[in-house]
């Protein structure tokens, strides 16, 4: 699937080696968009393949996450002002899993914390609705978010693919494997197989 990606905010260090993408985070980079903070920052990385109408998308994430806000995952990006990332955030000393959710303004959601530095995560555009699910053993699936999420245009385009950034610092290493795009996986909101 990396071979149909490319990069929004190309990091100085990267590579793909045996279906894997090594990550290397440039310093000060993020997505947020004027809530709370009042800034506008637009550049973390994202490693993104173009979709069009609705999808599923899942990666495995493993990374080498210690400093605050710390974070990687998943993004679906419409554009600039317009997108959700989700994935796992180091904030207050834990691993939790984390989305913000852009409509102009950012919103950000706290979850459970991660059981380790590897997981799953998926998410889900169908019928206007985005789902967000994350797992810790590839076999049970938690559901992080449910929101609408309708594309702004007749003809839903998509940019989604593995996201990191690392807002105070530079130097997260993080790998992302088995990164799939295909059709919407709809399943009842409560079904947490795979």
């Amino acid at each position: 699937m990396f071979e149909q990606c490319q990069w929004i905010n190309e990091p100085a260090q990267w590579r793909v080696e045996s279906d894997t993408l090594f990550v290397t985070t440039d310093k000060n980079t993020d997505f947020w968009r004027k809530t709370h903070y009042g800034f506008v920052r637009d550049s973390g990385h994202v490693f993104a393949a173009s979709v069009n109408g609705d999808f599923t998308a899942d990666v495995a994430v493993d990374g080498d996450f210690s400093a605050l806000y710390d974070q990687a995952g998943l993004m679906v990006r419409e554009s600039a002002e317009r997108w959700i990332k989700a994935g796992a955030e180091y904030n207050d000393g834990a691993l939790t899993f984390s989305t913000v959710l852009t409509n102009e303004c950012s919103d950000w959601s706290l979850g459970s914390r991660a059981g380790s530095n590897r997981f799953r995560l998926r998410m889900t555009i169908a019928q206007g609705v985005l789902k967000v699910q994350c797992s810790s053993d590839e076999r049970n699936w938690t559901l992080m978010r449910l929101a609408p999420f309708p594309a702004s245009r007749a003809n839903a385009h998509w940019l989604v693919g593995p996201m990191c950034c690392t807002p105070e610092r530079g130097g997260l290493t993080v790998r992302f494997s088995d990164f799939r795009i295909g059709p919407p996986v709809v399943k009842e909101l409560h079904d947490i197989s795979m």
